[in-house]
């Protein structure tokens, strides 16, 4: 089965890139990947506090992931699947694409922000000439109604 692939972060473009992939998804009889990257540099503590980090974020992931997944579950009929990796976020999705094959698409959604349209777009849209799926970018400033006459 294709599957959509969607950065889980903490950004508010995200909401729109897991809104956009699921409906996606639910027309198209696709599958939802949602990944999310832990950075090693959140750790960088003593062993025994940097395991309690770690635990954390893990606990924070599996929490906002719950939020997603019962929207998409509920409103979209999409059971997606929750990865988590550590390291740094673009080699880590790069690396993610190639382990699963199903992935068809990765999903990002861009920063309305003066700072641009965030790092993980900025950064792989560069290199999107040599990426081996397409990627679809999303508007953080979408509407919902906007999102589903898209979809």
């Amino acid at each position: 089965m294709r599957k959509f692939l969607v950065v889980l972060d903490d950004s508010r473009e995200c909401l729109n890139a897991m809104r956009f992939a699921a409906m996606r998804a639910a027309h198209t009889g696709a599958g939802v990947t949602i990944l999310s990257v832990i950075p090693p540099d959140e750790f960088n503590h003593w062993i025994g506090v940097g395991e309690v980090m770690r635990e954390e974020a893990r606990e924070r992931i599996h929490a906002h992931f719950e939020v997603f997944a019962k929207w998409m579950r509920d409103r979209q009929n999409v059971d997606p699947e929750l990865v988590i990796r550590e390291g740094e976020p673009v080699p880590e999705i790069l690396q993610y694409i190639e382990d699963d094959a199903e992935i068809g698409v990765l999903v990002l959604g861009a920063g309305i922000g003066r700072k641009g349209p965030g790092p993980l777009v900025t950064q792989l849209t560069k290199n999107s000439g040599t990426l081996p799926v397409p990627i679809t970018i999303v508007p953080g400033d979408l509407s919902k109604e906007k999102l589903e006459a898209i979809t």
